[in-house]
């Protein structure tokens, strides 16, 4: 199981777009990424893209709609092959997207064990299921489980093939204000009993002040900000050090009190 190492900045930093997005060297990398490019016809998305994620850090992903959070996670799932540049992971990746996207004519257990090639995967797969409070629902169908079951779901079969790397594509939008606040402790939980490291793709700055050791802004194709989030877990949404973060992130992403820039 993979160390959560803890970075200590106590002073939130904004990092310019020329600097290189890294860990410290003391820190062991799960994921670089050098000059990552990546271009849809004539637009370009990602454009000489740095990135570093050490080993156990939990990493929130922030910008405009397109500006390139979807198109860096895919590429780092190995999910484009049209990308350009440097990516290494070390380790497996796994995936919970946005929707839950489990197989419908398959019962929650069997959507776990699907492809898992683990010694004893129905034991791991019910294993997993106990984590995220599903034991009851193994034999359901996908169909019958409500929004917050089948996100829960969805963590679940990433996590029970232990990936080095866990990216998370904005697998809360789609939930209610409470069911969001349970969803967001379970995977603090999940994230310190595993050890992966995690890469949020969120629209929504509170989540990422709550959950993440670092946060990125992207904008024109690179990172253009990088602060480290030093408050400790669990977070409250009023702690001074978070509320003027988080008027820094929203200068950051264009947005002022009379709307967006």
């Amino acid at each position: 199981m993979a160390a959560r190492v803890p970075v200590p900045v106590s002073v939130p930093v904004s990092v310019p777009v020329s600097v290189p997005v890294s860990v410290p060297a003391s820190v062991t990398a799960q994921a670089t990424v050098r000059g990552l490019t990546r271009r849809f016809g004539d637009r370009t998305v990602l454009d000489g893209l740095d990135l570093t994620i050490g080993r156990g850090e939990f990493v929130a992903l922030l910008g405009r709609s397109g500006s390139g959070k979807s198109t860096l996670l895919r590429a780092l799932a190995g999910l484009d092959e049209e990308v350009e540049g440097g990516l290494e992971v070390e380790g497996s990746v796994a995936v919970a997207f946005q929707e839950p996207r489990l197989v419908p004519w398959k019962r929650v257990r069997d959507n776990l064990t699907l492809g898992l090639t683990a010694p004893d995967p129905v034991s791991r797969a019910e294993a997993a299921l106990a984590e995220v409070g599903l034991t009851e629902r193994a034999e359901a169908w996908p169909l019958t489980l409500s929004g917050g079951e089948a996100q829960r779901a969805s963590l679940a079969r990433a996590l029970v093939r232990e990936p080095g790397l866990l990216l998370l594509d904005e697998p809360f939008s789609a939930l209610d204000a409470l069911t969001r606040i349970t969803v967001h402790r379970l995977v603090l939980d999940l994230w310190a009993a595993h050890g992966p490291a995690v890469l949020l793709v969120t629209h929504d700055v509170d989540e990422a002040l709550l959950l993440a050791d670092r946060i990125l802004v992207l904008d024109g194709g690179r990172v253009a900000h990088e602060w480290t989030v030093a408050a400790p877990r669990p977070r409250h949404r009023d702690h001074p050090d978070l509320l003027t973060l988080r008027a820094a992130l929203l200068t950051a992403l264009g947005v002022t009190p009379e709307g967006p820039a």
